[in-house]
């Protein structure tokens, strides 16, 4: 297929001149391919996840083990897309990356960005449930980032996480809303 301007351009979403790898909370959504429901159901309000749910809680927990200057906020794995708040903290000590060598990511993420984050994050969930169930093609291709600015950013948006298997049934991304 040859690229058309038309058809193949991407507006990005993400703010220019901004720094994702800088200290600061970050409000992210992820969403499945067709925002088909894979990782389980909202039952009386509460999320119940399946194994591939399961998959995914297990991989978003283990983001600061990868990444060991991220902590995690509140997060909710829903049927079809994850939310979550990851904290960038300041990096102690040496990188150990030469000052004349730039570190570089066939991707484009900066090392410890919320992009290179959510890719891998994305990317080991998608390599854990191909590997268990043999599917493929999990995720759309972006995702949703919201850099939080102040206490107040923080507890709506804390609040918003906390409460969203209990509005499922209102939520745009729910597939019978759509």
């Amino acid at each position: 297929m040859k690229f058309n301007p038309q058809k193949h351009h991407r507006r990005s979403i993400r703010l220019r001149e901004f720094d994702y790898t800088q200290p600061g909370g970050y409000f992210v959504t992820i969403v499945t391919l067709h925002r088909d429901s894979l990782f389980g159901h909202i039952v009386n309000e509460e999320m119940q996840l399946n194994e591939m749910g399961n998959i995914a809680d297990e991989c978003w927990r283990a983001i600061p083990i990868h990444f060991p200057n991220v902590e995690l906020g509140a997060y909710v794995i829903m049927p079809n897309h994850v939310h979550g708040i990851i904290v960038i903290n300041e990096t102690v000590g040496a990188r150990h990356v030469s000052p004349l060598q730039k570190p570089s990511n066939p991707r484009g993420f900066k090392r410890s960005s919320v992009g290179a984050i959510i890719a891998s994050f994305k990317s080991a969930v998608t390599r854990g449930i191909g590997s268990e169930h043999n599917a493929s093609g999990i995720w759309q291709r972006n995702y949703y980032e919201h850099v939080i600015r102040n206490s107040e950013d923080w507890d709506r948006i804390h609040r918003y996480i906390e409460s969203k298997p209990s509005i499922w049934a209102e939520d745009e991304e729910n597939p019978i809303n759509s």
